[in-house]
């Protein structure tokens, strides 16, 4: 099923481009699952830090330098768009510059925006493991698993990407029964299917095909059975990590 899930199961249902012919229908536009909360001050943590996107503003590769790509303020899911942080602060041209992770290809790219352009930081303890070989995925709070099940991945001409991301978006209430009751979007994007709708985004989302799992049987995002998807939806938040291996 996969439809590039995230991919097409992400994008907004009135300002996405049409599916190619023959791939599965778009839902109508899923209710966003998450709220963006009150700023809090960053202090001395280890947890990995995110931060709305309060404005559209260009990421560079350097603080002044070549503009890589343009962060709008909300996703093509019409949720707020939000960038985890690498830890790294510099200052140029009068302000300060704080890198992010990109949701851009290639994968794994970092960016540099000014730290006004960014509401306050938020921490989350949780980071997301999916092994492409054993076919499972993984949740941990520090050092403790808390998760862990059997999933689908891509077929070997839409796999799924490796390499260190984050979750951008959480979705519910689809339309199609073929996402499952709720999706995660991640920074993560195919390489192959970047004329998908929202631009190939990969996302972790449930199936009406349980049977199917675990394999290799999806355009490229992470499917699990709903009632995994449900139990993760309750211990992952927006801003977690995820290692795709």
């Amino acid at each position: 099923m996969l439809v590039a899930a995230s991919v097409a199961a992400f994008a907004s249902g009135s300002t996405s481009p049409a599916p190619r012919p023959g791939s599965a229908p778009l839902p109508a536009g899923p209710k966003p699952a998450f709220r963006i909360p009150a700023p809090e001050p960053l202090g001395a943590s280890s947890e990995t830090r995110w931060a709305p996107v309060l404005r559209s503003v260009e990421a560079r590769a350097a603080p002044g330098g070549r503009v890589i790509t343009r962060l709008s303020a909300r996703t093509p899911e019409a949720t707020t768009n939000l960038v985890t942080i690498t830890g790294r602060l510099r200052r140029g041209e009068g302000k300060a510059w704080v890198e992010v992770r990109l949701p851009v290809l290639p994968n794994g790219s970092t960016g540099w925006v000014p730290r006004g352009a960014l509401g306050g930081y938020r921490t989350v303890e949780t980071r997301l493991r999916v092994d492409r070989r054993r076919l499972t995925a993984e949740l941990f709070k520090g050092r403790r698993r808390i998760f862990t099940t059997r999933v689908g991945i891509g077929q070997d001409r839409w796999p799924t990407p490796a390499g260190r991301f984050y979750v951008r978006v959480k979705l519910t209430r689809f339309a199609s029964p073929m996402y499952g009751p709720l999706a995660f979007g991640l920074s993560a994007r195919s390489a192959v299917l970047t004329d998908w709708p929202a631009g190939g985004f990969v996302g972790i989302h449930g199936t009406d095909r349980p049977e199917l799992l675990p394999g290799r049987v999806s355009h490229g995002c992470i499917r699990m059975t709903n009632r995994a998807i449900l139990e993760l939806g309750k211990l992952m938040a927006v801003g977690t990590p995820v290692t795709v291996t």
